[in-house]
């Protein structure tokens, strides 16, 4: 497989109608429509994402899939299960996919809406097949859609159909199967963690926070989920704002401090120790100055505190400094 020039920035080339990089398959948006690639018809790319939101080859990539995660990393079989498109009048059904899983004896639950998937309002879309793995301390049971302990770690996308302004969809000219998984997921399961918010890309998030913001699991999440993405995008060129991806990281920030000031109004973003942000943007490769990027978050602290109390800069200053 060929491995084409990747954008690793999070942020799409001009003209994009969304706001960030969803989908390792996003910057491939046009090979994926028909236009050919130089370097062939298997690609294989890594990027940086940020969400806010059956075909010959499926069974192929399915099974490549299934044995890199048992085979090469270890899985028990016994703790997958999968999901498969259970069909509408549109677009017919993932038979090919159910009966891949059903011969490997993989428990299987076919949906709808919970397996489709898309790259926007419209574009290139299609049926998929997705992998859970048990992350409970009892044996598996029930399935993906009745028990949040079956975790997703892959998605098989089989890009059939482009949707079209109006809803309607309409083939594709080149059909494209299309899978992912992100760094975290075969990092935790590799590690035997329940969660990627427990593997070692979040160890010192875990090992720091507490320190500084005793929080709840939930809230320990969130705080550091916010705030590394606000590092990476900060990282990428964007600053904080009032419309498009400004006002995404403008929100980011905010909910941390909504949760931050929940219990301890006292609490703030100066806090943060550098080692955090260090470690974001080496992990990244991002070159920018740490200290640029916390200046950044501080500014908008400020900023959300004249927008939600009204008080004036050179007082909030003061108050900081007490």
């Amino acid at each position: 497989m060929a491995s084409p020039p990747g954008r690793r920035t999070l942020l799409p080339p001009p003209g994009d109608p969304v706001l960030f990089t969803t989908s390792g398959m996003h910057p491939l948006t046009p090979y994926l429509e028909g236009r050919p690639h130089p370097l062939g018809r298997r690609l294989v790319n890594v990027q940086r994402c940020l969400r806010t939101t059956d075909l010959d080859e499926g069974p192929e990539s399915l099974d490549r899939g299934y044995g890199l995660l048992t085979e090469g990393l270890g899985v028990d079989p016994g703790l997958l299960h999968a999901t498969v498109y259970g069909g509408d009048e549109r677009s017919g059904r993932g038979s090919a996919s159910l009966e891949f899983w059903q011969n490997r004896r993989v428990p299987v639950e076919p949906t709808v809406e919970d397996n489709w998937w898309s790259s926007g309002p419209t574009g290139p879309c299609g049926p998929d097949s997705e992998i859970f793995f048990w992350s409970g301390d009892t044996p598996p049971r029930s399935t993906p859609t009745r028990d949040d302990r079956w975790v997703e770690v892959w998605n098989h996308v089989m890009m059939r159909h482009r949707r079209l302004d109006d809803g309607s969809l309409v083939p594709l000219p080149q059909r494209n199967i299309g899978t992912g998984l992100g760094l975290e997921r075969p990092a935790a399961l590799r590690q035997g963690r329940p969660s990627v918010f427990e593997c070692d890309v979040f160890d010192p998030w875990r090992r720091l926070v507490p320190t500084m913001w005793p929080v709840e699991e939930q809230s320990l999440r969130r705080v550091s989920d916010h705030l590394r993405s606000s590092v990476v995008v900060i990282g990428d060129g964007v600053r904080p704002g009032s419309t498009g991806r400004g006002y995404v990281l403008r929100r980011l920030v905010r909910r941390v401090l909504t949760v931050l000031w929940r219990d301890d109004p006292t609490r703030g973003l100066g806090d943060l120790p550098s080692e955090l942000t260090e470690h974001t943007l080496d992990h990244f490769r991002q070159d920018m100055d740490p200290a640029d990027v916390r200046r950044l978050l501080l500014d908008e602290e400020l900023h959300y505190l004249h927008d939600t109390h009204g008080l004036p800069r050179d007082l909030i200053m003061a108050l900081r400094q007490e």
